[in-house]
């Protein structure tokens, strides 16, 4: 089993979070179920914020990239731990605005957002928007105009950085849908006084996700304050904020290697210092985006084993009542767990198997080829390290309905996403 502090194994050999029986909290609940462990979200924020306070100083904030995980609790987590957020559309920005969330700390991020979505986000005074390409910098400018406001941006710059990960999740090379190349970057920027309510701030990048090696990042920093320094000299434009984006990787499974955040922020930041002080620029406002690093690990999936199906010679097939609507990324980007049967932590896995959803499809996949303890039907089976994007990615492909997120803290379970009723997954429906 994967090293993740809030798991044990209680008396019964059922797999627990601290005196909460999994198995019996599928019972209570019901099936599928997200499960998420709050004093994880909470610590996993600390060590972030300490992480830049003690490399940075207070010239640095660790906003939590809520694509992650995206609901009106994490949004209230996230401010007490004080982080800020970065929101990717109109949903997620209008979750933290009813969050109270303060919109001082928002980024918001997008390839091409649209006019009702900037409209939001001048009107609620969002504190950074990062603008990806020259159109959107019209149509923000003749926006904030209209609204007499002044709008603080940053511009989302193409790195060049190809990291190591999966295709899908690969956002910093130059053959990407987000931002400018450099070229393209200066060539805006030496037109950017003549838009009027708009605010230049600094440049932003972002490599990838589900990234486990600080080289990529160490680059792609060292590329950026080369790059500010090359938007000093073209345009005399001081460069005072630089946000370096997220793609910190977990362990899913045993083969994943463990990743430092803490060592990679330090070698991150001795780069930008020396790379600084060489270039003779002033360190810049740092910002990163962790996000998967936060909640991936804190959560886990329930699921109640339906049936099981052998095929001599080929696969055994548990099929659970769940499926990939709940659970997507295996079917997207070919990704692995760690699954336990819960109902009988205590026993060694010995059963090779294959984790089947119930969707009419025949890629509908949640973990291929892994052992199990004896499974067997009515067994609660929990997928670790589900707490990001499963939620943020599930559907209602067959018309399936989406499970709830239960919070556990400490003796506290709390329902902070209601399971969806077949009443809501017709509401909308004329």
């Amino acid at each position: 089993m994967l090293n993740i502090d809030y798991l044990s194994i209680n008396e019964k050999g059922h797999l627990s979070i601290g005196d909460h029986d999994l198995t019996d909290i599928s019972e209570k609940f019901g099936t599928p179920i997200y499960v998420m462990d709050e004093e994880f979200i909470r610590n996993s924020c600390k060590k972030y914020v300490n992480s830049m306070n003690k490399h940075y100083g207070s010239k640095a904030m660790a906003l939590f990239a809520s694509k992650a995980l995206n609901c009106k609790e994490m949004c209230k987590i996230i401010d007490e731990e004080k982080m800020g957020i970065d929101v990717v559309s109109g949903g997620e920005l209008y979750t933290a605005i009813k969050a109270n969330f303060p919109m001082n700390k928002v980024h918001f991020h997008g390839n091409n957002k649209t006019p009702q979505e900037l409209n939001l986000a001048v009107d609620n005074d969002v504190g950074r928007i990062v603008v990806d390409n020259e159109e959107e910098l019209k149509n923000l400018n003749r926006i904030a105009f209209s609204k007499n406001k002044i709008c603080n941006i940053l511009l989302r710059v193409k790195p060049g950085v190809d990291a190591h990960t999966h295709e899908f999740v690969k956002t910093g090379r130059i053959d990407s849908k987000f931002g400018l190349t450099m070229k393209e970057s200066i060539k805006l920027l030496e037109d950017i006084h003549k838009f009027k309510n708009i605010n230049f701030m600094g440049v932003h990048c972002h490599i990838g996700s589900q990234i486990l090696d600080p080289k990529p990042f160490i680059l792609a920093a060292s590329i950026m304050v080369e790059f500010i320094s090359k938007i000093k000299s073209k345009t005399k434009l001081e460069v005072k904020e630089l946000n370096l984006g997220g793609g910190f990787g977990i362990q899913y499974t045993k083969k994943d290697p463990f990743f430092d955040y803490d060592e990679c922020i330090k070698e991150v930041s001795i780069v930008i210092k020396e790379k600084c002080k060489s270039l003779k620029l002033p360190v810049p406002y740092i910002y990163i985006e962790p996000g998967r690093s936060i909640v991936g690990q804190a959560g886990l999936t329930l699921y109640k084993i339906g049936n099981i199906k052998k095929i001599p010679g080929i696969r055994t097939y548990v099929s659970v009542d769940g499926s990939m609507a709940d659970s997507p990324r295996h079917i997207t980007y070919g990704s692995e767990y760690t699954v336990i049967n819960a109902s009988k932590a205590n026993i060694k896995p010995n059963k090779l198997v294959t984790l089947a959803g119930k969707c009419c499809e025949s890629g509908d996949i949640i973990s291929e080829d892994i052992l199990l303890a004896d499974p067997e039907i009515g067994d609660t089976v929990a997928v670790l390290c589900t707490g990001a994007y499963n939620y943020s990615m599930a559907s209602n492909y067959n018309r399936s309905l989406k499970p709830p997120i239960l919070m556990i803290n400490k003796n506290q379970l709390k329902i902070i996403v209601k399971r969806q009723s077949l009443e809501d997954l017709i509401s909308l429906d004329i």
